[in-house]
């Protein structure tokens, strides 16, 4: 197994929290969470070829009458 590079990593105790929970629904550590989700964020990224959606600064459209 390639090694790994360590990464210090500040998040709030709410964040940590909802992680913690998710990777437990998951069977995973957070730290095995955190990783797994970054890494499809990543694949998500090379299969769009973009950081973020063309319209994230387009306000939405409402259709209120």
């Amino acid at each position: 197994m390639a090694e790994k590079k360590q990464v210090p990593l500040r998040l709030s105790d709410k964040l940590y929290a909802d992680i913690a929970a998710w990777a437990e629904d998951d069977f995973r550590s957070v730290n095995g969470q955190i990783e797994y989700l970054l890494s499809e964020c990543v694949k998500q990224r090379k299969k769009d070829g973009k950081y973020v959606g063309e319209e994230i600064d387009v306000p939405p459209k409402f259709d209120i009458k």
